[in-house]
């Protein structure tokens, strides 16, 4: 049995097919009489962190996503780090491609939302929705693909998903924050240079950086940014390499399994738990879960693919060693999965709100959905042409 479960936690599509089964079971709670009101209980719990006036009196939306989705962002800033030094993002001419498409896959999505919404402010709210992949799915999906896929292409996806990361990280720290508070704002870069001069004296206790980080995360939480951001800035600051190893690869290894099978199913739980009630399937052509299907499904794939299109035809960047064109354009419709951080933002832009009748977050799972499938029987289709 021990054996079985190390076996499933060690595979790559698991994460992917877990954080689904978490948003399938959300929907079935949310939907079925005799378990919603256990799953609206569970929704509305509070918790209190903290004593006296430094307490925080919250709900388990914010547990979830400002204090768990924070280490997840935490292990986003610890990744980025790493490959910035000796991996993927090393560089120039290894960054050079998947960079310019994920730009391509960031900028594409937003303009059909915003095509399809222009004109209404509240729904323009949400352009940002369907610009991210969702790397443990899109990783999942490559997966099952095993050899149909070559491997340059996966290295290809998972460059591009960390930068489309990065770029869903400055999205929301420039568009989904509130009002900036001064005062909180350098507190928080006094914590970043506390962390930074720790990493560059050569402090290798992980103690003091995670003291540092959770203070910097109550700065950032009363700054006006999101407190996710946190999360990021604190994972630049922690040491690759110290005297007695490496931190930060010691810490990215420890966050992975809590991440991939806790923080990010109980996020989809949390958070995917869409009300079908009343639900007539014409509110799915409405304008916002339009523009995030679309978005997701055209927009992704045609704005990856012409934008590597455009880089390998100009001769500035090459076509991913042994991959088509056939290839490259399925993995770009793979990378229309975005549903973490598509729902993610959803909840910044929208606040949970039900003004659309919750298909805006059925859009992103629909979207998220096709996207993986139409991607991954076009990529096994286009792997037997090839053959």
């Amino acid at each position: 049995m021990q054996h079985i479960i190390k076996k499933i936690l060690s595979s790559e599509s698991s994460a992917g097919v877990i954080l689904l089964l978490s948003a399938v079971f959300a929907i079935v709670a949310q939907n079925v009489e005799f378990l919603s009101k256990y799953y609206e209980a569970f929704l509305h719990l509070s918790f209190t962190i903290g004593v006296g006036s430094a307490k925080l009196d919250e709900s388990m939306h914010f547990l979830v996503n400002d204090v768990l989705m924070a280490i997840f962002f935490f292990a986003i800033g610890l990744e980025l780090k790493r490959e910035k030094i000796e991996g993927q993002l090393r560089h120039f001419s290894q960054i050079l491609l998947p960079s310019f498409a994920a730009l391509g896959g960031v900028m594409m999505p937003a303009i059909i939302f915003s095509i399809i919404n222009w004109g209404d402010a509240v729904a323009m709210k949400g352009w940002a929705i369907p610009t991210a992949t969702d790397i443990a799915f899109a990783v999942g999906v490559m997966a099952l693909l095993g050899k149909k896929i070559p491997a340059s292409l996966k290295i290809f996806v998972l460059t591009l998903a960390i930068m489309d990361d990065l770029c869903a990280i400055l999205i929301i720290a420039l568009f989904y924050s509130s009002t900036i508070n001064a005062i909180y704002l350098g507190g928080a870069a006094a914590c970043v240079a506390i962390m930074l001069a720790m990493s560059r004296l050569g402090v290798d206790k992980k103690l003091p950086f995670i003291i540092v980080a959770v203070v910097l995360w109550v700065m950032v939480l009363n700054s006006g940014i999101h407190a996710t951001i946190a999360g990021v800035l604190a994972g630049f600051c922690i040491p690759l390499k110290t005297r007695s190893g490496s931190m930060l690869k010691d810490m990215e290894h420890g966050l992975a399994y809590p991440v991939n099978f806790f923080i990010l199913p109980i996020f989809a739980f949390t958070n995917a738990g869409v009300s079908l009630a009343g639900i007539s399937p014409s509110f799915l052509f409405g304008p916002v879960p339009m523009g995030i299907m679309l978005g997701l499904f055209f927009g992704k794939q045609i704005g990856i693919f012409a934008f590597s299109w455009i880089l390998i035809k100009a001769k500035i960047a090459y076509m991913p060693e042994n991959a088509g064109w056939p290839q490259l354009y399925a993995v770009a419709i793979i990378c229309g999965i975005g549903f973490t951080m598509a729902l993610f933002v959803d909840g910044l832009a929208y606040g949970g709100s039900d003004m659309y009748h919750y298909t805006d977050k059925l859009a992103v799972f629909l979207g998220s959905i096709i996207s993986g499938v139409v991607g991954f029987f076009v990529a096994k289709a286009v792997a037997v042409k090839q053959s």
